[in-house]
């Protein structure tokens, strides 16, 4: 199994989500007391992970890491892949191995895969509502950086499955000057010159209101962050903007205003909510001894 993503470390990954599930650390801690004093040493297990929703897949290598951290000699069958759209009632993974350890990684595994596809699988939703019925198929869905700390980069990795593009990975990779930004530099244009001539290699703009548009682009700006505007304003402004650069909307985007927001001609819409809002998927895993 190979899973790797920048900047992700999936043995400190696995490695901390179970020391903080055994309590390592705490008095007492350091053991699953329950799989120590019911399951016998040498008993062992095999299972299978099942899907009771329809939904996206993410997570299974993170899933097989967990078990595999604990019990190297495992068995383990992945039946469906990572981005793959499955009906309710699929069987996910098969896993074979040390009792005791399968049930040790069993939450940890679980948690990891109900929230990471839950998020593919809201995104997904969110995708087929912007392409839909009036919608703009050449519209492209965005995350934000409104994320679960320590878990971004898993975020954003669940929203690739689930159809969507990332946005910033964070605070360095592009500059977005926002209106608090603005409020303190003074004006959108004084915002924007600032960060082009600190040498900002992508300078994003949020403006609230049209007149916004025009002192961006001179002053630099290479994309702009529509903010709280209705499918009339937004078209409006793509029209100002003329294609000169990338316009995005964002701000009270939800399944029934994406496919009206798109159909205004941006090129992308940021949702915060793929990522701070995704209920879990419904995963289960069942047990039986060898």
């Amino acid at each position: 199994m190979t899973f790797t993503l920048p900047g992700f470390d999936l043995g400190k990954f696995v490695r901390d989500t179970l020391a903080e599930d055994l309590g390592e650390g705490q008095p007492g801690g350091g053991r699953d007391v329950t799989s120590e004093s019911v399951i016998p040493a040498d008993a062992r297990f095999s299972g299978v992970m099942d899907s009771r929703d329809a939904i996206v897949v993410a997570g299974l290598p993170l899933a097989e890491a967990f078990f595999r951290h604990l019990d190297p000699d495992c068995t383990i069958e992945t039946l469906v892949h990572d981005g793959d759209r499955v009906a309710a009632g699929t069987d996910l993974m098969r896993i074979e191995g040390r009792a005791r350890a399968l049930l040790t990684a069993e939450r940890s595994a679980l948690n990891t895969v109900q929230h990471l596809s839950g998020i593919a699988t809201l995104t997904q939703a969110y995708v087929t509502a912007m392409r839909g019925p009036g919608g703009n198929p050449a519209c492209t869905l965005l995350d934000t950086r409104k994320t679960i700390p320590g878990l971004r980069t898993l975020e954003k990795y669940a929203t690739r499955q689930g159809g969507a593009q990332n946005h910033r990975m964070g605070l360095w990779d592009a500059a977005m000057i926002k209106d608090n930004h603005v409020a303190v530099a003074g004006s959108v244009g004084e915002a924007v010159r600032r960060a082009r001539d600190a040498g900002v290699a992508r300078i994003i703009c949020e403006v609230d209101e049209l007149d916004q548009i025009e002192p961006a682009l001179a002053a630099g700006a290479h994309h702009l962050l529509l903010d709280n505007m209705d499918p009339a304003t937004l078209a409006e402004a793509v029209r100002i903007v003329a294609g000169r650069v990338p316009t995005e909307a964002s701000g009270g985007v939800n399944l029934d205003t994406i496919a009206a927001k798109a159909a205004s001609g941006v090129d992308y819409i940021s949702v915060g909510r793929l990522t701070q809002s995704a209920p879990a998927a419904d995963i289960g895993l069942d047990f039986q001894p060898l």
